[in-house]
């Protein structure tokens, strides 16, 4: 999964994907709609693929937390984010029972479903494949050898000087 370029904005809703930067911030498209807009040096943003989960050992990225949803929901979407707090947990539980109870907050678990289930719907969660993967698929295509290049010799221009007209204009000449 690549959650490279997109970011969550403070105080707006939703998740949004950088386009391109500029000198006083970002220009960002809302995943949901499409829409672009600009988000100032001013605002609090914070990319996805920085943010992690609180568990009894250590902290869990987020892109592996969404990696075991995805598995566990088989590529579709989630519990709704507007469930009850204890459905929530319970959910999040069965999926990664060694999140930390006290520090995950409910509105961290609302978000955390909500943002999963926005990017489920806006297809932007698939599972990268392994390098496992990559070198079974590269043995069963075959490679295409790539033809010699035979580039045919064109003839060399000759170049010929063209007579430059000796007329001079006169400007402001009256006609007579």
């Amino acid at each position: 999964m690549n959650l490279q370029s997109i970011i969550s904005v403070t105080g707006k809703p939703g998740l949004y994907k950088v386009i391109s930067s500029t000198k006083n911030g970002l220009i960002v498209e809302a995943i949901s709609d499409g829409k672009r807009m600009p988000v100032y040096a001013t605002d609090k943003v914070s990319a996805l693929e920085d943010i992690s989960l609180y568990t009894v050992s250590e902290d869990m990225p987020l892109v592996e937390v969404y990696q075991k949803i995805y598995d566990f929901t088989k590529g579709k979407a989630a519990i709704e984010h507007n469930s009850k707090p204890e459905e929530l947990r319970t959910y999040l539980e069965k999926i990664l029972p060694e999140f930390d109870q006290d520090r995950v907050y409910n509105s961290d678990l609302k978000k955390l479903f909500q943002w999963f289930n926005l990017l489920i719907s806006a297809d932007l969660l698939k599972p990268e494949e392994t390098k496992e993967e990559k070198k079974e698929a590269s043995k069963k295509a075959p490679a295409k050898k790539a033809a010699p290049k035979t580039a045919a010799k064109k003839p060399a221009a000759t170049k010929t000087s063209a007579s430059k007209s000796t007329a001079k204009k006169t400007v402001g000449a009256k006609k007579g």
